[in-house]
């Protein structure tokens, strides 16, 4: 095949022997048959080369050209006068070439540097998407574009837009664990980010290119920048899991080398997100962690990244479900199907740092670590120590609560069940992790018909259940008697009040009748003093007597005068006038 390459309107009828008016170069393999002026016309540092070779191959002093046959092919179309089309995919690899070969204004007017520069500042820097084709295009020429601030301008570019419209790094993370904002509630809206004015400036029309495809050396700063400059961490670490799912994550495509090199680039990317990830609890989903943390291990990641990854997960490990703890044990020495050693690391991490007042996060990661111990609990190579020890664990984090041992009693029933060669006395050992008291009726009942468990534990169900019921039966007959009491008592209480009621009637009308008599003796005793005393004094008590007579016959119904006491003989004795 010919990878000759003829440029220019008669360079078709040449050939490769050239005359002394052409030049032929070798860019990366790739030979090129030049017009040796036109090329001078435009590059100073070719027109200096071929005057100091004017008849040799000056392909070895081009070795360090940066620059790709691809890009070198326009810049020489450009040369011959042929049309340039810039681009955001473009136009860095033709500045850092047009830059090496010193195309400027002060060697040719209208010249190619001149001409890219303008079209970086005009076009590429104003545009989010452009800016990012732009420093993808920049990891072929990375180290010129980075000296030549090229990388720089685009980044600060990127970094100024992101300050001011955070969603161009992508939506936030939305946690499971905790509650959607109501978007009709005003007072739930206070956490959540708002846009203002200015990013009406960088509206796209289309879909915003995505930081995510931008290779490590190139996103790491730029992202740590934005951290620097407090770009909202929300929007940040959704970048960041973005990336580590689409370059640190395992892949099933490829073959042997790309596996090796997805295991080189993959342990890279998980390192530097773990160091970029926000240390704010619930900002990053705990699954997420236990995905990067499978990652980590997988890749073998350095021990401090993995440190810092059981860390990050045990301060939210009651964020976890039971598919996050069961991460695959690696290597050829590998003692069970999981990582049992890594949990209980986690387990420490997250008891260490637990530092909240209520209770709620510790039961929850009991209860965790009970159904986490039922899954593991089938294991044929689960040592009976480590079963104890995280037994233990999930006990000592419920002990003061009224958590029942069910959980326990499961996983104990499955670990049994699945080491059918253990001594009976190392059955002991498992089953001391159960208290017997705590085990509801069920799973009592089922603990007392179970011939995996030891014969000293069947007995202690049966004596705990026996125990149980007496304290049920007493508890119901002290109950039917404080009912009873209490019946009995609101039945005397309301007698006693009745009786009492009657007492105070009849008490009352008493005093009331007493008063009654009591005045009427009195009157009487004042009237009989009155009397006798009328009866012995005369004269100027005459007045006074009569007054008194009068009185009484008012009291008794006579209205005869009390001075005529023989009124009725007087009548008698009447003669009738006509006689």
């Amino acid at each position: 095949m010919d990878t000759t390459r003829h440029l220019g309107k008669s360079s078709s009828r040449l050939s490769k022997s050239a005359s002394s008016s052409y030049i032929q170069l070798h860019i990366r393999c790739v030979p090129f048959t030049l017009d040796r002026e036109l090329m001078a016309a435009k590059s100073l540092k070719l027109f200096q080369l071929l005057k100091e070779n004017p008849k040799g191959d000056i392909s070895h002093l081009l070795m360090d050209i940066p620059t790709d046959p691809e890009t070198f092919e326009l810049v020489v179309r450009f040369c011959h006068g042929l049309e340039l089309k810039l681009s955001p995919e473009n136009v860095v690899p033709l500045t850092c070439l047009a830059h090496y070969l010193e195309m400027k204004e002060t060697h040719s007017t209208n010249n190619l540097l001149k001409r890219a520069l303008t079209y970086f500042d005009q076009r590429i820097l104003p545009s989010w998407n452009d800016l990012v084709k732009a420093l993808r295009a920049s990891e072929k020429v990375f180290q010129h574009a980075v000296d030549l601030g090229l990388v720089g301008a685009c980044a600060e570019s990127i970094i100024a837009m992101a300050l001011v419209n955070p969603q161009l790094l992508g939506e936030p993370i939305r946690n499971p664990s905790h509650a959607d904002v109501d978007d009709s509630d005003s007072e739930g809206k206070d956490n959540v980010y708002r846009p203002n004015a200015r990013r009406q400036l960088f509206v796209l029309d289309r879909q915003s290119e995505d930081l995510n495809t931008l290779v490590l050396q190139l996103y790491e700063p730029i992202i740590g920048e934005m951290i620097r400059r407090e770009v909202p961490m929300e929007y940040v670490a959704a970048s960041l899991c973005q990336y580590a799912r689409k370059w640190g994550f395992p892949s099933s495509t490829g073959g042997d080398d790309a596996l090796i090199y997805w295991r080189n680039s993959g342990r890279e990317v998980i390192e530097a997100v773990e160091r970029l990830l926000p240390h704010e609890q619930g900002l990053i989903p705990c699954t997420f962690l236990f995905e990067m943390l499978n990652s980590a291990i997988i890749l073998e990641s350095s021990s401090e990244c993995r440190e810092r990854l059981e860390i990050r997960i045990g301060k939210q490990l009651d964020q976890a479900t039971v598919k996050d703890l069961l991460i695959p044990s690696q290597g050829y020495a590998k003692e069970g199907e999981y990582d049992v050693e890594c949990v209980k690391r986690i387990l420490k991490s997250f008891y260490c740092n637990y530092a909240r007042s209520d209770i709620s996060g510790l039961i929850i990661v009991a209860e965790l670590v009970e159904d986490f111990l039922v899954e593991v609990a089938s294991d044929v190579d689960l040592k009976t120590e480590t079963f104890i020890l995280l037994a233990q664990i999930s006990i000592s984090a419920s002990v003061g609560t009224q958590r029942s041992s069910d959980g326990i009693y499961r996983a104990v029933d499955v670990y049994l069940d699945n080491h059918r060669f253990l001594t009976e006395s190392e059955r002991e050992d498992v089953c001391s992790v159960l208290d017997c008291h705590k085990l509801s009726p069920e799973a009592r009942e089922h603990a007392s018909q179970n011939d995996r468990l030891p014969l000293r534990l069947v007995v202690q169900v049966l004596f705990v259940g026996q125990l149980s019921l007496r304290e049920t039966l007493t508890k119901e007959v002290e109950g039917c008697d404080d009912r009873l009491r209490k019946v009995v008592a609101r039945e005397e209480k309301e007698e006693s009040f009745r009786v009492s009621g009657c007492e105070v009637e009849v008490r009352t009308e008493m005093e009331r009748m007493g008063s009654k008599v009591t005045e009427l003796e009195r009157e009487c005793d004042t009237m009989k003093r009155e009397i006798q005393s009328g009866c012995r004094c005369g004269g100027t008590k005459k007045k006074e007597k009569v007054g008194l007579w009068t009185e009484m016959k008012r009291k008794f119904g006579c209205a005869t005068s009390v001075m005529n006491c023989d009124c009725h003989v007087k009548r008698q004795k009447k003669v009738h006038p006509r006689h």
